[in-house]
């Protein structure tokens, strides 16, 4: 029967009894993901980082017109919104600024899920609590999440500021007429790999946001 980590490690058989091997096996997996994982991040980086700047320049105008940061996403990607806001919250150096992950609150999503169906469990959140001034960040690594475009849409038509992160080739949220203004893409088919790089763009643009703030 098929162990569960199968898909990380295809190299390892049940039976194995040669630790030196295996032990070398996995040291060369690690370091070919390191690899791989570094490669990702700095190709970004690079690439987005007259993004970074524009974003950081918006989130800061919209900051210091006493705008909030509101996060969120599905799975992994709602534990990145909820760190994400943290970071914002309680920097390690500069500026707290006021955040919030949507995604934090069981109560509330549980019963809009529950109520209301699941893909309007942010979308109503803003409705609830945003305003025009506000920053919308939504994380996915397909781009495709239903009910992050409904709380782009959502937050779009209360003319706040609307960033995403995707992966792959930016999907649903760096289409052409999406209401997401500035989409970062980590390009990549890999999820591990793409939320590695989007953890190097959450605190590149974080400390963009810092500069900018300082002026």
């Amino acid at each position: 029967m098929p162990e569960t980590t199968d898909f990380l490690y295809p190299f390892i058989e049940g039976d194995e009894t040669d630790s030196a091997t295996l032990l070398d096996d996995l040291a060369r997996s690690a370091e070919g993901k390191w690899r791989q994982s570094s490669a990702l991040r700095e190709a970004t980086l690079a690439r987005c980082e007259a993004q970074l700047h524009a974003t950081a320049t918006a989130m800061a105008e919209r900051f210091n017109a006493g705008g909030r940061l509101f996060t969120f996403g599905n799975g992994g990607s709602a534990t990145d919104a909820e760190a994400v806001a943290h970071l914002y919250t309680q920097p390690p150096w500069g500026r707290a600024l006021p955040a919030r992950s949507l995604a934090e609150d069981q109560a509330v999503m549980t019963a809009l899920g529950n109520d209301v169906g699941f893909e309007l469990i942010f979308s109503r959140q803003l409705i609830a609590h945003g305003r025009a001034s506000d920053i919308a960040m939504g994380f996915s690594t397909s781009g495709n999440s239903d009910n992050l475009m409904r709380a782009f849409a959502e937050a779009h038509k209360q003319g706040m500021l609307t960033v995403g992160l995707s992966g792959y080739d930016g999907g649903r949220m760096a289409a052409e007429g999406t209401p997401v203004e500035q989409c970062l893409v980590a390009n990549s088919d890999s999820v591990h790999r793409i939320q590695e790089s989007q953890a190097a763009l959450n605190h590149a643009l974080w400390a963009a946001v810092q500069a900018a703030l300082a002026g």
